[in-house]
């Protein structure tokens, strides 16, 4: 017998796995993450918030796989709070200043649109859960 799922199951799924991979690389690999680190923010601070990031995106992956209600309002707050990171990859994509992929302009400008379904789907999944 074949598994189905709906669009908010998958959604979830999805959204999780997107979490965990993140979270686990912000933990791992932080020095990845710190040039994208939007410049108003004072240089000391950047490798705690790289780590926090990376705690509240492996909590909300866990959270969204346990189906808790919290996870979809808490995974809400890490993407926006995320965001400003992702647009300064963008406007600095093509200096040499990011590292790898990031330093494509191309991909880190097409990257942001990008943001905003996983915020809807977040979103979305906020009536589900215990």
């Amino acid at each position: 017998m074949r598994a189905t799922f709906t669009v908010r199951e998958r959604s979830s799924q999805v959204l999780a796995a997107i979490f965990v991979l993140s979270g686990v690389t912000h933990l791992v690999r932080p020095q990845v993450f710190e040039p994208i680190m939007p410049r108003m923010i004072p240089e000391r601070g950047h490798r705690a918030l790289i780590y926090l990031s990376g705690v509240a995106e492996v909590a909300c992956a866990v959270g969204l796989g346990l189906r808790r209600r919290w996870a979809a309002t808490a995974s809400v707050v890490v993407l926006s709070a995320v965001f400003p990171a992702n647009v300064q990859m963008a406007v600095d994509s093509g200096s040499g200043r990011n590292p790898g992929l990031a330093d494509n302009r191309m991909l880190a400008w097409a990257r942001l649109p990008l943001q905003i379904p996983m915020i809807k789907a977040a979103w979305n999944l906020r009536s589900t859960g215990s």
